[in-house]
Order: structure tokens, then C-alpha cells, then sequence
């Protein structure tokens, strides 16, 4: 009797499994392949949602602190203030004309951004592995709207310090505090992408936040300036003061909202109580132990590298370029950014035809090739956008598929470390680079410092092997 009972349930559930199956397949022909089949997934959509705004929140951040800067701490007549001229000598910096003296003030505000990326990844992504991701992400951006209110109060007259009022060095503290937020939301993000999209669908997921990434970076720096006029022009005529400083809180308000409606199931490791040093430990072994996973950060870390010498070495191409000027040097980044965005979307709709490493070693050869002309094409400003261009999509045929190689080979339960590690590895790749090739230029010059980077992209490219078949 138990048998006939065991056998009718087994074929009472045999159409039921074979109608679950089939609705899998047909949901799966219904959201097609790359970015149409992501942005269809519910969890997806709102984490890229809170990227967008919380990826225009640090961009409209930063021109935020320079607009400030321009209004409240730059004087008509620079050389008035003995200690700055001083700790501009120090630098080797000019202090002759106001843009000069925000330059000077600008970069503080960039080394207190900068200073939590360089030191703190790695631990933000032992927590990112400890504690809920959705919590941290909705925490950081929500802290960080919170913080930024109190912009205003810095703007208060009070003491002096070296030559500065208090103002600015309580905005250098709260860039300090913003970054060290964002440190932790990084990890949360990068490692919260593999568990609401399946594997199958990740390289399209890793494209779109590619190409929305750049597009936040242009419209975050290129717009930021006139969004914040707009703004403050706006609440004047109703008759409030300060309306530019609702931007940022509005941004992150939105990215923690949309972040906090996710219905995000993942495995929790508060239970473990071993040391950070221990879990970073953990983390570097996943490096060891995974060839995959050593290699695409090993690309990602040369890629940034090359991206951020690169934004040095604009300054002299724009220079060369009659039309533009060295002050101008954005409209070449800004190429290069749409270069890779356009890269970044054909990955999203044929990124799965193509091997990887192939995609990788054909990227970095567009990579070398983009470097070598470059050189050649000095003075010539149609032939030198098109070659950023190109520059920009053999980047996206680097970074994508190595970020998703790293998310689909590292354990679950390690991604946090693994990403915190990945971004301390690309923010020290970005800072050192602006010095050594700016310093390299000044010596040598700007064609073997072009030859220099080719060189080093191309010994990559030879490293992927793509003659062999994987």
C-alpha cells in the first residue's frame, strides 16, 4: 500500500516538476538575453537604481566642495595669504591666480577623499561578509545624506588655521567621513550583484553598471556646476536661501530607498569570531587558490593603472591640440568614458558568444594599439578622439569580463573580503600613476611615456594566451 501511495505521488509529481520546468524556460525566452533580461529582474533594478543616484551623489559630492571653495575660501588676491603661498611653494604649485589658489584647496578635499580608499577596503569588506549587505548599503547612503546636511553650518564665520577658516577643514573632515562610508558601500554592492542575478546573466549585469557608471561620471562632473546654480537660483526665488545643498541628501535618500526594498537572501557570518586579520588572511587565499580570480584582479589593477596615467598624460595631448588647449583635457576623458560605455553595452547583448580571455587579450590590444597611435596623432583632434574612443571600448573588454569572473569564482561567503581587497588594489593603482606619469612626462616626454604604458598593456595582452584554446 505504501509502495502504490509512493509510486502515485511520484506520478502525480512528474508533471508538476515537468510544468515548473517548462514555466523556468518560457520566463527565461520571455526576459530574453542582456540588458533586457536583467533590468527585468526586480532585485537587480533597484540595486542599479540606488547605484545611479548614489554614483551621482559622489560625483555632484566633489563639485559640490569645489563650487564651495570657489565662493567662500578663494580671494582676489591670492598672494594676500602668506601661508597658503607657502604651503603652495612646498608643493611646487603656482599661486598666482584664484584658479590656481582652488586648485591648491581642491586638493585636500581630494586627499581626504582619497585616504579611507587607499587604507580601508580590505576591512570594509570583512564586514561586508559579516553583516547584511542590504542593511550596510542603506546605512552608508543613508548616513552620508545625513552628513552632508550639515554643509551649511562650515560656512559659518569663525577661527582661522593657516590662513583658512574652520569652514574648510570641517569640510575636509566630512569628505574624510563620506569616503570612509563609501568604503563600506562598495563591497556590499559588488558582492550583493551575484546573488540577485543569475550566473548566466552576469556579464550583462556587470555591462550595465559599466555603462551607467561612466554615464554618472560625465553627467555627474559635466552637470554638477550648473545643477547646483539652478538649484540655489530656484529656492531664491521662493525665497530660501541654500537650496543647492538639498542635491546630495535627495540623491542618497533615493539610492537608500531603493536599496532598502530588496529582497536580498544570503548566508550570515556574524556568527564567526575570528579576527579581521584573520578573515583578511581568508580573503588572500581565495587569490592563491583561484587562478581565475588572481588573474582578472591582475587585470583590473594594470587597467586602472593604464586609465589613471592616462588622465595626466590628456593634460599634454590637449595641450598639443590647437583647437582644445590643455585646460580642455576633459573633452578627451569624457570620449574616453563614451568609448567605454559603448563597449560596455555590446558586451551586455554579445559578450557571452566570446571567451573571455579572448575578449580580455583583444581589449588590452586595443588598448596597445590606441597608446601607440596616440603618439602619432599629436595635434590632430578628430583622429585623437577616435582613438580615446577606442581606448575607452578596449577597456570595457578588460574590466567587464574580469569583474565578472571574479564574482562568479569566489566563494559566496568571501566575496566581501575579495571585493574590499580588489578595491583597495585599484585605488592605489589609480593614485600612484597620476604621480609617477606626470613626473615620467616632465623628463622623458610624452611619446615614450605612451610607448612605456603600450608596452606593459601588450606583455598583458601576451600574458592571456589567446592563441591557445580555452
Amino acid at each position: 500500500m505504501g509502495d502504490h501511495d509512493e509510486n502515485t505521488k511520484n506520478i502525480l509529481s512528474g508533471p508538476t516538476r515537468q510544468r515548473k520546468n517548462t514555466a523556468a524556460q518560457n520566463d527565461h525566452k520571455k526576459r530574453g538575453k542582456g540588458l533586457q533580461a536583467v533590468i527585468q529582474l526586480k532585485g537587480f533594478r533597484r540595486l542599479w537604481i540606488g547605484q545611479i543616484f548614489s554614483q551621482l551623489a559622489d560625483k555632484f559630492y566633489i563639485v559640490l566642495m569645489v563650487y564651495l571653495i570657489a565662493q567662500y575660501w578663494v580671494h582676489s588676491a591670492p598672494q594676500s595669504n602668506e601661508a597658503l603661498a607657502e604651503v603652495a611653494a612646498a608643493m611646487r604649485m603656482n599661486f598666482q591666480t584664484n584658479a590656481q589658489q582652488i586648485t591648491l584647496l581642491a586638493t585636500g578635499i581630494y586627499v581626504a577623499n582619497t585616504i579611507p580608499a587607499v587604507i580601508l577596503g580590505t576591512i570594509a569588506g570583512v564586514g561586508a561578509d559579516r553583516w547584511p549587505k542590504r542593511r550596510i548599503m542603506v546605512a552608508s547612503n543613508g548616513l552620508r545624506g545625513l552628513l552632508v546636511l550639515f554643509t551649511p553650518i562650515f560656512l559659518l564665520p569663525g577661527p582661522s588655521w593657516i590662513g583658512l577658516g574652520w569652514g574648510y577643514w570641517g569640510l575636509i573632515v566630512m569628505t574624510f567621513l563620506e569616503s570612509v562610508l563609501t568604503q563600506f558601500f562598495a563591497p556590499a554592492e559588488q558582492s550583493t550583484i551575484p546573488l540577485l542575478v543569475p550566473k548566466q546573466h552576469l556579464l550583462a549585469a556587470n555591462s550595465l553598471y559599466q555603462a551607467t557608471s561612466m554615464g554618472a561620471t560625465i553627467v555627474g562632473f559635466a552637470l554638477g556646476d550648473p545643477i547646483l546654480r539652478l538649484l540655489n537660483q530656484l529656492f531664491l526665488n521662493i525665497g530660501i536661501n541654500g537650496g543647492e545643498f538639498l542635491l546630495l541628501p535627495f540623491c542618497y535618500g533615493i539610492a537608500a530607498l531603493s536599496i532598502s526594498k530588496i529582497d536580498l537572501r544570503e548566508q550570515s557570518n556574524r556568527k564567526a569570531h575570528k579576527s579581521v586579520g584573520k578573515e583578511i588572511i581568508h580573503g588572500l587565499q581565495v587569490l592563491k587558490e583561484r587562478p581565475t580570480v588572481r588573474g582578472a584582479m591582475m587585470n583590473l589593477v594594470l587597467l586602472y593603472s593604464l586609465l589613471a596615467a592616462l588622465y595626466v598624460l590628456t593634460i599634454s595631448l590637449a595641450s598639443s591640440i590647437s583647437s582644445l588647449g590643455p585646460t580642455r583635457f576633459g573633452t578627451l576623458l569624457a570620449t574616453s568614458g563614451l568609448g567605454m560605455a559603448i563597449g560596455a553595452v555590446a558586451i551586455a547583448q554579445m559578450g557571452d558568444v566570446f571567451n573571455r580571455r579572448k575578449l580580455a587579450a583583444t581589449g588590452l590590444g586595443c588598448i596597445t594599439c590606441s597608446l601607440v597611435l596616440l603618439g602619432q596623432s599629436q595635434g590632430l583632434l578628430v583622429l585623437t578622439l577616435i582613438l580615446c574612443a577606442a581606448l575607452g571600448a578596449g577597456a570595457a573588454l578588460v574590466a567587464i569580463p574580469a569583474q565578472t569572473t571574479v564574482q562568479e569564482d569566489t566563494p559566496e561567503s568571501q566575496r566581501g573580503k575579495v571585493f574590499g581587497l580588489q578595491n583597495n588594489l585599484i585605488n592605489i593603482s589609480l593614485s600612484l600613476p597620476l604621480v609617477l606619469a606626470g613626473t615620467l612626462v616632465s623628463r622623458y616626454g610624452l611619446l615614450p611615456v605612451l610607448w612605456l604604458l603600450a608596452a606593459l598593456a601588450l606583455l598583458a595582452a601576451l600574458l592571456e594566451f589567446p592563441w591557445k584554446r580555452c
